[in-house]
């Protein structure tokens, strides 16, 4: 079979547009998460099979290759999942109700005002052991330090 200049130059132009495709699609980035304020009686409110949530952001900012924020409020006994652990690091910020979070391999209770790191590829959990509510306030982020898995 003998390529033609055709053919050359349809293989290049297939090549060039492959190409800027890639480019473009690397360009097109998330909206860099900035000054914000999330205003506690504006937050939308999903309700779960076990309370609900409010998710607050999920994106980029200046420094972080992506920042994620929401509120879980828990009904009493209940979790939100079973123990897992994820490459990126999190704060966790009880606001209200009592709970218990296993955090280095030990199972400890917490109250209002109490703050838990969850290290990245960590074990940890969380249920809601009291007798009302639980709400906390969780904070994700990735850097490229963050592990890929």
């Amino acid at each position: 079979m003998r390529i033609t200049h055709r053919d050359m130059v349809v293989a290049l132009g297939a090549v060039a547009l492959t190409c800027s495709a890639g480019v473009f699609a690397q360009t097109q980035t998330r909206k860099i998460i900035g000054p914000t304020v999330w205003d506690w009686t504006s937050m939308k409110v999903t309700p779960t099979d076990v309370g609900e949530v409010r998710s607050l952001g999920n994106g980029p900012t200046a420094t972080l290759d992506d920042l994620e924020l929401h509120v879980t409020t828990l009904k009493p006994g209940q979790t939100s999942h079973a123990p897992h652990k994820h490459p990126n690091e999190e704060l966790v910020i009880i606001r209200e109700g009592t709970v218990e979070v296993l955090n280095d391999g030990v199972w400890k209770r917490l109250g209002p005002g109490s703050v838990i790191f969850n290290a990245s590829n960590a074990l940890h959990g969380l249920r809601n052991v009291g007798t009302t509510n639980t709400t906390y306030h969780v904070i994700n982020w990735t850097t490229p330090a963050t592990p890929k898995s």
